[in-house]
């Protein structure tokens, strides 16, 4: 789980480059809008930005993508975009710390 303590800054980088490639498929496809993510300005490129920061950027782009699936906010995907918004503002806090 991405809350836990076990997941290496590498493989956080990797996840964040393979919901990237999810971001563009559906920006090429004229599908979504990633404002908050692009506010962030943080790419999986970007090696020297914490863990913290690149743990945030997954949930608020989990959120977006869910977002984008779901039907509903009871959906299972739009439980997802909750549930990964809650995530974002936690990882928030723990940056802030």
């Amino acid at each position: 789980m991405l809350g836990g303590g076990s997941i290496h800054k590498e493989e956080l980088i990797q996840l964040h480059t393979l919901m990237v490639q999810m971001k563009k498929f559906f920006e090429e496809n004229g599908v979504g809008e990633f404002s908050h993510y692009h506010d962030l300005q943080i790419s999986p490129i970007h090696v020297h930005r914490s863990k913290a920061e690149h743990k945030h950027a997954i949930f608020i782009l989990g959120k977006e993508i869910a977002s984008i699936m779901a039907h509903d906010e009871f959906s299972g995907p739009g439980r997802t975009s909750v549930r990964m918004n809650e995530l974002a503002f936690r990882t928030m806090a723990e940056m802030a710390k």
